[in-house]
């Protein structure tokens, strides 16, 4: 089972209000169905949802809906579940808001409302990425433009950056922010999924975070290392231009011992020299000294 279909199989599950149904019955129809004057037809592939919508219309309006199952034509060949609605149309379509493009202000009314309509959103047409197996992604397939701009503002309103683009002839609304889109499981109430998801996002991040730090310490490995081969050869050249003699005690004894640890870190240098001379010598003195061994050899090479 797709971690969609699981979060849908949870959301179905959920009881809620009789004034919240009509809410969550219209966005669920709204996204499923062909609509016309003597029948309503709702297809969806997830057998969860179909229950889900069969148990509200019976519930709301008791009626039974006439229930076909057949094997759908795309790739996988999955199930798809067909109510047909043959009765109370009308009604149905004035409840529900179905016979205008963006429902009235009485199936979004408040909060809770709110919620539970982009809940029924989710449950008709949308889909999320399993965040164990690839990137983060939620998105919803709307047909309609102006109702694509509808959902991707009722989403803002809880601040979580939902976008939407063109994809074919349809609208695909879309959250990519791991952040985000455990926020939404949060606000339509998915705490199973939102558990899971969330867990497999902080080890993720602390993966993340433990590739960095050793990417970031193998570079200052790699950068020691580099910087150590180049004092090395600043004090090799002075020393094959006869210059050496002519440093005084301090740099001469700062080239001997970087001579004879040529790989370890200037920190290490200093405790180093400090340990085995008992003469103190920080880092930062260190450094110093080794500045003008550089420049002394490229004041050579310059001349």
């Amino acid at each position: 089972m797709s971690f969609t279909s699981t979060v849908k199989t949870e959301l179905s599950k959920l009881k809620i209000e009789k004034v919240e149904s009509f809410s969550l019955l219209s966005a669920l129809i709204k996204n499923t169905s062909t609509i016309e004057d003597s029948s309503i037809k709702i297809m969806t592939e997830n057998s969860s949802v179909a229950r889900y919508i069969f148990s509200l219309l019976k519930d709301l309006y008791s009626i039974v809906p006439k229930i076909t199952v057949r094997r759908g034509y795309n790739y996988n060949k999955r199930y798809i579940y067909i109510l047909e609605i043959k009765e109370k149309i009308e009604l149905i379509k004035q409840d529900l808001s179905l016979d205008k493009n963006i429902p009235n202000n009485y199936i979004v009314d408040d909060d809770i409302l709110t919620r539970i309509y982009l809940r029924g959103v989710f449950l008709a047409c949308g889909s999320i990425n399993d965040p164990k197996k690839s990137r983060y992604h939620l998105e919803f397939i709307v047909d309609d433009l102006d109702y694509a701009v509808f959902i991707t503002n009722m989403l803002n309103l809880y601040d979580l950056n939902s976008k939407y683009i063109k994809r074919e002839s349809k609208y695909m609304i879309y959250i990519k922010e791991a952040e985000k889109i455990g926020d939404f499981l949060r606000m339509i109430n998915a705490i199973q999924a939102l558990l899971y998801f969330e867990d497999i996002r902080i080890y993720r991040d602390h993966k993340n975070m433990i590739n960095r730090l050793n990417n970031c310490e193998q570079a200052n490995v790699d950068k020691i290392i580099e910087t150590a081969k180049n004092q090395v050869e600043n004090i090799q050249f002075i020393k094959d231009n006869d210059v050496y003699d002519l440093l005084d005690e301090k740099l001469q004894m700062v080239c001997d011992y970087r001579l004879k640890y040529p790989e370890v870190s200037l920190s290490e240098l200093s405790r180093i020299i400090s340990k085995e001379t008992n003469n103190n010598i920080t880092k930062s003195g260190l450094h110093h000294r080794l500045n003008k061994i550089k420049e002394l050899a490229e004041k050579i090479k310059n001349n």
